[in-house]
């Protein structure tokens, strides 16, 4: 695992994210401006915890999700929580 090339990623996408982080909320009286709350990434020597529990590198969905993040894309299984980007 490249944790180096992961957390520069990470940054990148970051960065990205900052660009469009609020969000139009509309309310009763009107609207407001929502900031997304952020999806916390732990790299562990074994594994990640990422979206929910632990899950070892080894795991084919961790594989894929820290692929994803190396390719310089948010990671797809955030794509049904999070239909308009995160």
């Amino acid at each position: 695992i490249d944790f180096d090339l992961i957390l520069e990623k990470v940054k990148d996408l970051n960065e990205l994210a900052e660009e469009s982080t609020f969000r139009i909320e509309h309310t009763p009286r009107g609207a407001r401006l929502r900031q997304p709350e952020p999806v916390p990434l732990t790299l562990y020597q074994n594994g990640v915890k990422f979206n929910g529990p632990f899950r070892p590198y080894e795991d084919p969905s961790t594989q894929q999700c820290l692929q994803d993040i190396m390719d310089g894309y948010f990671p797809s299984e955030l794509q049904m929580r999070y239909p308009e980007g995160i």
